[in-house]
């Protein structure tokens, strides 16, 4: 009985000792990630960029010396750069004892617009960016829009958005604007072709598509661009790019038809330079068309047709790069 009463009375005891030491140590760790052993003197900054790169990064460096690398909080740092609607997303990875990576992700302009009566630069989420982002790079969206805690909700407008922002990069530097019109969304290439994208779906098949056809030889002297079917792109020419015409009608038509040879051939140039310097992203979700790089149409295939959509002008008959080069003509935009 009384072996019983000792062993109890020492296993107690034990007890008792181990709680202190995890109150101990609990408060040791506690005061040790608020004290200067600890405490983030380092700060490396990555992600930023653009004309508010400097005062991101400085706002972040200076809430992050005030914390340690056993106590980062997130929510302060993306708080501190809260009035750069740039700054999408911030992520930290401490480096004991006194160092903190901080990478930040952001959410690129992707259009001009304007919102409230004042134009402003547009992400491709809605979300407003401000004047500082502007650009004459920039594709310009038609219309003024209403912004609700900085952002935009206008389903035509996002729809918009989300075709620019899955633009590739050499692309993205040739479109002038975007609007909606008789084919559905239509984008506007610097020199004026005009491309036919009808809605926001498979965005990133139909600019490949549109690429292949502007890298495409036959493709020179195209007016318009149909690619709303992406494995099917069709290109209107005018009469007398597909067609030989007596020298007196010629005049006018003719010069038409040189500057689009023109606009095309400057496309096709500018397009091949970037690619030259920046891969083409493409989306393993979105299924590339189907033609050959040489070849963006079959010699069979006419323009895609679509039930709400309305048909290129009945003025010439539907064709692709590659039956223009048989003396067809294609549909004028």
């Amino acid at each position: 009985m009384l072996a019983w009463v000792g062993a109890h009375a020492l296993l107690r005891r034990s007890l008792i000792a181990l709680l202190l030491c995890a109150t101990l140590l609990a408060g040791g760790y506690l005061a040790l990630r608020k004290s200067s052993f600890v405490a983030v003197s380092k700060v490396q900054v990555s992600g930023v960029s653009g004309p508010d790169a400097h005062a991101v990064e400085s706002a972040l460096v200076s809430a992050a010396q005030r914390m340690s690398t056993l106590d980062v909080n997130t929510g302060a740092l993306l708080a501190a750069v809260s009035a750069y609607p740039v700054v999408s997303e911030v992520h930290a990875y401490p480096r004991f004892p006194h160092g903190l990576r901080i990478v930040v992700s952001e959410q690129l302009p992707v259009a001009a617009v304007t919102v409230g009566g004042a134009r402003t630069a547009l992400a491709a989420d809605g979300a407003v960016l401000g004047t500082g982002l502007l650009s004459p790079a920039l594709p310009a969206v038609g219309g003024d829009y209403l912004s609700s805690e900085g952002r935009v909700s206008s389903s035509g407008l996002l729809a918009a958005l989300s075709l620019l922002s899955a633009e590739p990069a050499p692309l993205a530097r040739l479109t002038s604007k975007l609007y909606t019109g008789p084919y559905g969304l239509t984008a506007e290439m610097r020199g004026g072709l005009l491309v036919y994208l009808g809605d926001a779906s498979r965005p990133h098949a139909k600019w490949i598509s549109l690429e292949r056809v502007l890298l495409d030889p036959k493709s020179s002297g195209a007016l318009s661009i149909d690619v709303r079917v992406p494995e099917r792109p069709a290109a209107s020419f005018s009469s007398s790019t597909a067609a030989t015409q007596p020298s007196s009608s010629q005049g006018a038509a003719g010069s038409a038809a040189a500057d689009s040879e023109a606009t095309v051939a400057a496309l096709a140039a500018r397009l091949t330079e970037g690619e030259t310097a920046t891969a083409s992203p493409q989306s393993s979700a979105a299924p590339t068309p189907s033609s050959s790089t040489t070849e963006p149409a079959s010699a069979t295939s006419t323009e895609p047709q679509s039930a709400s959509t309305p048909e290129p002008s009945s003025q010439t008959s539907s064709a692709t790069p590659a039956e223009a080069s048989t003396g067809t003509a294609a549909p004028s935009g």
